[in-house]
């Protein structure tokens, strides 16, 4: 009888939400199974069921406190459709305010992820001490580059409240615009320094980051370069000539090589593309393209896909630190831990194009609001940090939302993200008797990898199979599959 090694890690740590991994092993200790699974549910496509539709951008971003921007966003992208208007068809205070406060919530977030997230792993060593592996033990070994990202983040959330209203589940967006502008007084903040850093300030900081990662790159390759390599379909929106645009675009899909599945599409035709498939030991879905199906028709997204995908970035300093990341690691770069330095210079580009909408005077406009007429069906995209989000609206002539359908980035990266959990099991586990704590932290290393948002991936009821065992004296008596 062949013996299986079961191994658990639970829960998985420095990520937002709750999941555990198994991982089985057969008797000669290889690895022959490697799960990620989401524990947790939220019914939030269910439970809005019944609100009224200007109620959805503020409701549905409750489903996390990371992440409640995008969230409120892509929503309000969604519903303005639903009282006849577009993002081409808003004032133009209501679109700067809106990318502005997208900007600064893409930058907090990074900052989050990057400082307090992957760098203890990344700077202190995949094995160094789990009591001191974390923010304040990087604070320990480098005060100024914890101090830096702490106010970084702390620069991306006031931007936040100055055009949400808080820097947590903010009320600004609304139904064909916006419910405030910036003012004088706040915007002069973000350019004189004091309690936050200056703009001009962060995307100092963002360079000097960018090449920070450059140099333990550098001195890490063969490490980074053999952790987790696994090419992959990417996909993300596109501007105008394929240029990065994170707030709005159409749709472009590449494979490995870079051909092109989905050439700028409109992202309102998604669901000609897309299907999502449903399996027993998640709670979270596993979205994939039509064309190829379920098993090549998985997609990665996020940063690192944004950089494969797009021609360029639109502001002078990232475009440059594009170009050296393209001249040092290829045109196309499927190595899993590239994503940290596909974060940075994202970091420097929201940070430049923070300063641009700063310093137009289009945020002082008072002309917030236009409505149109109703129409039952609105479609919202955007890049959020960790990838392509979708809302998908259906309302009654009443105003009740009748369906909601939300794919979030982690569900899109979660067939991606297994099969890193496996690569990466597979090699530094594969054929290993004694497993330390310093092995299995690179199995989840892999995972942070993807900056996953676990709570926002399982919000949908869909058809999770249910097994209810009725067990007694150690024998199942009874079994309800549903």
């Amino acid at each position: 009888m062949t013996e299986t090694r079961k191994i658990v890690i639970d829960p998985v740590t420095r990520v937002e939400g709750h999941g555990r991994v198994t991982l089985l092993l057969d008797e000669a200790h290889q690895v022959t199974e490697a799960r990620v699974h989401i524990v947790e549910f939220r019914g939030f496509e269910r439970f809005v069921q019944g609100r009224p539709y200007w109620e959805a951008p503020v409701l549905v971003q409750r489903l996390c406190g990371i992440c409640p921007v995008s969230h409120h966003l892509c929503a309000a992208k969604a519903i303005d459709e639903v009282v006849g208007m577009s993002d081409e068809t808003l004032t133009e205070t209501a679109r700067g305010m809106r990318r502005l406060m997208h900007y600064g919530q893409v930058l907090q977030s990074h900052a989050l992820h990057y400082f307090y997230l992957a760098a203890p792993d990344l700077l202190l060593g995949v094995d160094s001490q789990p009591a001191l592996r974390n923010v304040i033990g990087l604070a320990a070994l480098d005060p100024e580059l914890a101090k830096r990202g702490i106010l970084i983040r702390k620069f991306g959330q006031e931007i936040i409240r100055a055009t949400a209203g808080k820097k947590i589940h903010g009320i600004s967006a609304v139904p064909g615009g916006i419910h405030k502008n910036l003012s004088p007084a706040e915007r002069d903040t973000f350019f004189q320094g004091g309690e936050i850093p200056s703009v001009d300030t962060v995307i100092a900081w963002c360079s000097e980051l960018i090449e920070h990662y450059r140099a333990y790159h550098a001195r890490n390759r063969a490490w980074i370069d053999g952790f987790a390599h696994d090419p992959a379909n990417c996909l993300s929106l596109v501007g105008p000539d394929g240029q990065m645009d994170l707030y709005h675009g159409n749709l472009r899909c590449i494979d490995a090589q870079g051909k092109r599945i989905l050439d700028d599409i409109n992202y309102h035709q998604y669901l000609d593309h897309y299907a999502e498939e449903a399996r027993e030991w998640t709670y979270m879905k596993f979205p994939y393209l039509r064309v190829l199906g379920a098993e090549r028709g998985w997609m990665r997204v996020g940063p690192l896909a944004r950089i494969n995908v797009c021609e360029g970035i639109p502001t002078p300093k990232a475009q440059a630190a594009l170009e050296v990341f393209r001249s040092e690691n290829g045109r196309y770069s499927h190595r899993v831990l590239h994503t940290h330095w596909a974060r940075v210079i994202e970091m420097l580009h929201c940070a430049e194009r923070i300063r641009e909408w700063l310093h137009n005077p289009v945020l002082q406009g008072e002309d917030l609001v236009r409505k149109g007429g109703f129409h039952p069906v609105g479609i919202g995209f955007l890049e959020a940090p960790r990838g392509t989000l979708i809302h998908h609206y259906e309302v009654a002539e009443s105003g009740e939302i009748l369906k909601c359908n939300l794919i979030v980035s982690t569900t899109h990266n979660n067939e991606s993200m297994n099969r890193s959990v496996r690569m990466v099991a597979e090699r530094v586990l594969g054929g290993q008797r004694d497993i330390s704590e310093g092995m299995l932290n690179q199995v989840e290393v892999a995972i942070r990898a993807y900056d996953p948002c676990l709570s926002c991936a399982t919000h949908a009821l869909g058809q999770m199979p249910l097994r209810v065992q009725a067990v007694q004296q150690g024998e199942v008596v009874q079994e309800w599959i549903r």
